[in-house]
């Protein structure tokens, strides 16, 4: 629950930038460059941590090397961040081209020293999830955030009007009118960055000059593949705003424009991708710990069963209450709601894939999952290469859809095979389908009794008969009965012990 509602709340207070951004900003073209240096920097970062926050994890119930994990796992990223850093550094003009950002390289050569600050706190982060001390990993997250929302507000709200309403200003000793409103914003998650690393300065003293040398060639063995998985996985999630930019046959400044308005309907999916992430932070290190007990199986069984009932209510919230939810982001980006619904359901089945992740990480086969992401790479790369020059971002929203979809079935697939595990697959496919259909009678009733309150009432409706559904069938379970029903299973006999 500490981890959960620290990075909800955490998440939730950063994403209120979304708002203010997009209502503040004159050019929907500066929200998309904004978009393009965000995804860059989560696909750099990934080269940047090479996996180790997993690996350090896995190797945590490694008695033999309890005395050396931190300080080799701190230190490899120390060492391989400083060099890392210096390379991209000078060959930042390169950096922003390729991004697209050679007229405001500025906003790229801040993006690589926050990428190399937010690396180096991926351990002592580490460290205060494993050892279970969630109240200072919730300061320090929400802490860092509420800096970066005010310097945002500081120099976009407060500097710009005073600058421009007084032309002698203190502001303008280090605020330009001239410059473009999302230089400030890098700046204000650069400070975040460095305001991180102060808090996190016990946590970093620890770290003392003693390097296992044997652990560290075993943990880059299991990481190196978690590269891929991860390089993958931000290709998926977040390289389509690239490739928009780069494939969309418009203007520059046209094609920033299209990446700002699907950059903002993104966001929509807040509610899924809050949950979701917060559930990594927390499912990952109780997933291995789970490992070592009698019968782990079971319990990845049902966290999934309670997974996917709370993302496909989740679904219904957004999607039903579009009309609301809009609201979130300027009436300039309203043109792209349409994606909203499809980038939801690609959501649900990321987090799924990432339920079903387990068993590669369990059984030291990372290299499984790296064919499976690089698949779900290859699908997302093909399908926008094809369809962005006449989809435009329609495109992106369905390439990830499928691709999250194609990576949920085989993980699941090929993970039933390696580490079976008794998931009641019918019942929770049947869920995904019943809220699916629950939102094209929605829009049907929509089309027939248009209005606003009539699509709140008829949303509310529709979301009380899925709960009342649910309850139904989960009632026992919720009770603490054991599950005797015959329906929506899978797995026979072993399945329904297990549920």
């Amino acid at each position: 629950m500490w981890y959960g509602v620290s990075s909800i709340a955490a998440r939730f207070i950063n994403y209120l930038l979304t708002p203010y951004l997009t209502y503040t900003l004159a050019k929907t073209s500066d929200y998309g460059k904004m978009g393009l240096i965000y995804a860059a920097m989560t696909i750099v970062n990934v080269i940047f941590t090479y996996g180790f926050e997993t690996t350090y994890f896995r190797f945590s119930s490694r008695k033999e090397y309890k005395g050396s994990l931190y300080n080799t796992a701190a230190l490899s990223l120390v060492f391989s961040t400083i060099i890392l850093t210096t390379l991209l550094w000078f060959s930042r003009a390169s950096f922003a081209r390729i991004i697209g950002l050679q007229d405001v390289p500025t906003i790229a050569y801040i993006g690589i020293f926050i990428i190399a600050f937010d690396a180096l706190s991926t351990i002592p982060f580490a460290r205060l999830r494993l050892e279970e001390r969630p109240r200072k990993y919730a300061l320090i997250k929400v802490g860092g955030i509420l800096i970066n929302i005010f310097f945002t507000w500081f120099f976009i709200g407060y500097c710009s009007s005073h600058a421009a309403s007084n032309s002698n200003s203190f502001v303008l000793l280090f605020y330009n009118t001239n410059t473009n409103p999302i230089v400030y914003v890098m700046i204000a998650n650069l400070l975040q960055s460095i305001f991180t690393l102060f808090l996190l300065s016990k946590e970093i003293s620890r770290i003392k000059l003693k390097f296992n040398f044997v652990l560290w060639k075993e943990m880059m063995i299991y990481s190196l593949p978690l590269i891929i998985v991860g390089m993958g996985g931000m290709v998926n999630e977040t390289f389509d705003r690239l490739m928009l930019r780069w494939w969309l046959p418009v203007s520059p400044t046209a094609a920033e424009q299209q990446v700002g308005i699907y950059n903002a309907c993104y966001k929509l999916a807040i509610l899924i991708t809050l949950f979701i992430q917060a559930f990594r932070l927390g499912a990952e290190p109780f997933f291995f710990k789970q490992s070592e007990g009698q019968n782990p199986h079971k319990v990845y069984a049902r966290v999934m069963k309670f997974f996917v009932i709370v993302v496909t209510t989740m679904f219904l919230l957004v999607s039903l209450f579009l009309p609301i939810w809009k609201y979130f982001i300027g009436p300039k980006y309203w043109s792209g709601l349409t994606v909203v619904p499809i980038l939801l359901l690609a959501n649900i089945f990321l987090g799924i894939y990432y339920n079903l992740s387990i068993w590669y990480k369990l059984k030291h086969r990372t290299m499984s999952g790296a064919y499976i992401t690089l698949a779900g790479t290859a699908i997302t790369i093909f399908i926008n290469y094809i369809f962005i020059p006449t989809y435009g971002y329609t495109a992106c929203a369905w390439a990830t859809f499928l691709c999250y979809f194609t990576m949920m079935v085989s993980c699941y697939i090929w993970g039933q095979k390696e580490y079976r595990i008794p998931y009641a697959w019918r019942k929770l496919s049947a869920y995904i389908i019943i809220v699916v259909l629950l939102f094209f009678i929605h829009r049907l009733f929509n089309h027939f009794i248009p209005g606003f309150v009539a699509s709140v009432i008829s949303g509310a409706i529709l979301i009380l008969l899925y709960l009342a559904f649910i309850l139904n069938i989960e009632w026992r379970e919720v009770r603490g009965l054991p599950y005797v029903g015959k329906y929506f299973h899978s797995g026979g006999l072993l399945a329904r012990r297990n549920q």
